[in-house]
């Protein structure tokens, strides 16, 4: 599968910042993680990426979206999982959450994420037209939360023994949110935060080779 052995050497370089989301770690780690977001964007129940670097065209993490939520088009009933109202063939999603992000070591700190979330985020409020975007995080992922927190999104709140953690903790998990009308401060921020130039960047489809 396209970008395999990429992933897999992202996905290499200090794993201890890797405790809260998951990452391949090895080639048929990668293969399989691939699988899955293919076979669960197949089901309609995400939307996987690569980060990719225009400038050495090297793989450096992924990020997707998923809880596609489908408001507009012909009703399905009864719900399916993943399709509660209308149908994706027909229709695009109202509301969607961005996440399962992660990025290699020795590109943290570059601007990668806030970069790809402006893309995604355009993506979603521009051509989608979308109510809402959420972004969510374990609870004790500080870097995470902050990192949410500088694009300007809203904490809705904590959501108390939310889910079992990566570590196999229940986990109490931070939720966020930016609504249509909140867009166009929060692309004012982060392109703000963009303002100093940087490598081009871009996000690619997770494919198959």
């Amino acid at each position: 599968m396209r970008h395999a052995e990429a992933l897999a050497r992202a996905g290499e370089a200090d794993r201890s910042a890797y405790a809260f989301t998951p990452v391949p770690n090895g080639l048929e780690s990668a293969l399989d993680y691939i699988a899955r977001a293919l076979a669960d964007q197949a089901a309609g129940r995400c939307l996987p990426f690569a980060l990719v670097s225009t400038a050495d065209d090297r793989v450096i993490g992924s990020t997707r979206f998923l809880e596609l939520d489908y408001w507009r088009g012909p009703l399905v009933w009864p719900p399916a999982p993943g399709r509660p109202h209308g149908d994706p063939l027909t229709a695009v999603p109202d509301a969607a959450e961005i996440g399962n992000t992660w990025i290699s070591g020795d590109a943290r700190g570059t601007g990668i994420n806030t970069e790809a979330k402006l893309l995604m985020l355009r993506h979603a409020f521009d051509t989608w037209g979308v109510r809402r975007i959420t972004l969510r995080a374990d609870a004790r992922n500080t870097r995470s939360r902050v990192a949410i927190e500088r694009l300007g999104a809203t904490c809705e709140g904590i959501r108390r023994a939310h889910s079992r953690g990566l570590d196999g903790a229940v986990r109490d998990t931070a939720f966020y949110s930016i609504l249509d009308e909140e867009w166009p401060t929060v692309r004012d921020i982060i392109e703000l935060r963009l303002s100093t130039p940087r490598r081009a960047r871009v996000l690619q489809d997770l494919l198959p080779a």
